[in-house]
């Protein structure tokens, strides 16, 4: 079975607050099921990204890395992705951009469009919950995800 054209990378910690908002996404997209699957989509979701995360992106048109932002703009950003030859690369914690790095030096060819959904978050403390304001801005970011999959869908490249 070839592997789905378009992939959710999210990260995060579900014990530090808003931290979560990355795997929260998943959930709700994945309560989101028959949109997902009509759109092709695969989800996963990790604590932090990592080299290994480069061999995800392998046989995909389009990546969206999804994470919380602990400042910026609110509700959240949404801004394309590119290989940093500047950016640091570890054996974990890694930015998306170093993630499309890794994937340019391990797996060469043309590389997916990348997108990173940053998702505003307010308190990262441990034990929280999601905070009221990250909720409201979660449900922003999962319309316009939701609605801007859509839209891409009837692209060349996603059919």
């Amino acid at each position: 079975m070839p592997r789905p054209r378009v992939l959710i990378l999210a990260w995060g910690n579900p014990s530090r607050g808003d931290d979560a908002l990355g795997p929260r996404l998943i959930e709700r997209l994945e309560g989101a099921g028959d949109v997902v699957a009509a759109l092709g989509v695969e989800l996963l979701t990790d604590f932090q990204l990592q080299i290994e995360h480069a061999l995800d992106l392998a046989e995909r048109d389009l990546v969206v890395f999804a994470d919380a932002a602990a400042s910026g703009a609110a509700p959240f950003a949404f801004d394309p992705v590119a290989s940093n030859p500047a950016l640091p690369i570890s054996t974990h914690a890694l930015s998306p951009g170093a993630v499309l790095r890794v994937y340019q030096r391990v797996l060469g060819g043309p590389e997916p469009r990348c997108y990173q959904l940053a998702i505003r978050g307010y308190d990262f403390e441990l034990g929280r919950d999601l905070s009221p304001a990250a909720s409201t801005n979660l449900d922003a970011a999962l319309a316009h995800l939701l609605d801007w999959l859509a839209r891409a869908h009837g692209e060349p490249c996603l059919q």
